[in-house]
């Protein structure tokens, strides 16, 4: 999974990044301080791997990972190619889904691109220059198609009418992950690559003051409103709070996070709000040499997620033996779980779910 953080200069973006993933991007109160864009690897965090690893005492642990990409504040303009525009948005198009950090904090210290702190209006000032690029490529792609049509062949034709019917929500303002498609349609408009069709998650960046309280946070309780209309998902962080979190030794994490009367980091909740998303789930292996998270799209078969190992569990698929992971605790060992029958043996068909513990059976 890889996510992009956005949105406008000055919103914590950076800051947010940072503690994220320790990577030790350059913050600064001034515009186009990132540029180029940052990337860092984060493991996701799996208390089930805990318990697997403590079980089987393996060689090591891998759990599953996600990609953040720090995205350079865009600006008005950004849609025309103004303040290295053309450059920030191709960087977007690479990302499975966007977290859009929104400023919902006042602070005279820091600068505000507009002068005036508004998420809403934030949020109305991206999505115009996504959706002017979007517009901007659909012509393109518009041109070509109808001139294409010529050879008579019908495909073209229906091609038009869906590029149309796209480009009238976009000049009606609406972003086309909002627009509404048939399974084949669908499957046109994603390798059209258009930048509204990303899903976004909203991230409200709160002042430290406010992370407990965020309800009272009228900025923060605007922009929850527009998500909630929108259909979108949306989390409150503190970015300065993230990077407190971020320079303390593990066994301090959790104890800072009770006292600022949380259940869990930012961090944990937009890793959640990611895969819930991206309607991604993880299935575990575990053995002597390796304990290990595996993501994959959920609904997906047997031989697809042994494919995820290796192309040849997929070719060679004969089946899967899985325990879930609630009965391999309850029995405390594979071998007990195995003598009460909770040990399945799934063929082709088995939809896998999250938490299965899978050993996959093949032959090349």
């Amino acid at each position: 999974m890889r996510l992009g953080i956005m949105g406008l200069p000055n919103v914590g973006k950076s800051t947010l990044f940072n503690a994220i993933t320790k990577a030790g991007a350059q913050c600064a109160n001034y515009h186009f301080c990132t540029i180029e864009p940052n990337i860092g690897t984060v493991a996701v965090p799996d208390p089930r791997l805990d318990f697997l690893a403590a079980l089987y005492k393996p060689e090591r642990v891998v759990p599953a990972v996600i990609e953040f990409v720090d995205i350079a504040g865009l600006v008005k303009g950004a849609g025309k190619g103004e303040g290295l525009g053309n450059r920030f948005l191709s960087h977007i198009r690479e990302v499975d889904a966007l977290v859009h950090v929104v400023r919902c904090f006042q602070d005279d210290d820091i600068v505000h691109v507009s002068g005036e702190v508004d998420p809403l209006k934030d949020v109305a000032s991206i999505e115009f220059e996504l959706i002017f690029s979007d517009l901007e490529i659909l012509e393109r792609r518009l041109d070509k198609t109808r001139k294409m049509m010529k050879s008579g062949d019908r495909k073209y034709a229906e091609e038009v009418l869906l590029m149309e019917r796209i480009k009238t929500g976009l000049e009606a303002g609406r972003c086309v992950r909002h627009l509404s498609f048939s399974p084949e349609e669908q499957s046109f408009v994603d390798n059209l690559f258009l930048l509204t069709a990303k899903p976004v998650i909203y991230a409200a960046n709160v002042a430290e003051s406010m992370l407990k309280y965020c309800d009272s946070s009228p900025l923060a309780a605007k922009l929850a409103a527009f998500a909630r209309e929108e259909g979108n998902s949306m989390i409150v962080v503190s970015a300065r709070i993230e990077e407190e979190i971020s320079e303390l030794p593990d066994d301090e994490k959790i104890l800072f996070i009770k006292e600022l009367g949380l259940t869990e980091s930012g961090l944990d909740r937009l890793i959640k709000a990611g895969y819930q998303l991206l309607g991604l789930i993880s299935f575990l292996t575990a053995g002597p040499m390796e304990v290990r998270a595996w993501t994959i799209p959920a609904g997906t078969r047997a031989p697809q997620a042994a494919g995820k190992i290796h192309t040849d569990f997929e070719r060679g698929f004969i089946r899967a033996e899985i325990v879930s992971y609630g009965d391999l605790v309850a029995c405390g060992s594979y071998h007990n779980a195995r003598e009460k029958g909770l040990v399945r043996s799934e063929g082709r068909d088995y939809i896998m779910k999250d938490g299965d513990v899978t050993l996959f059976r093949f032959n090349v």
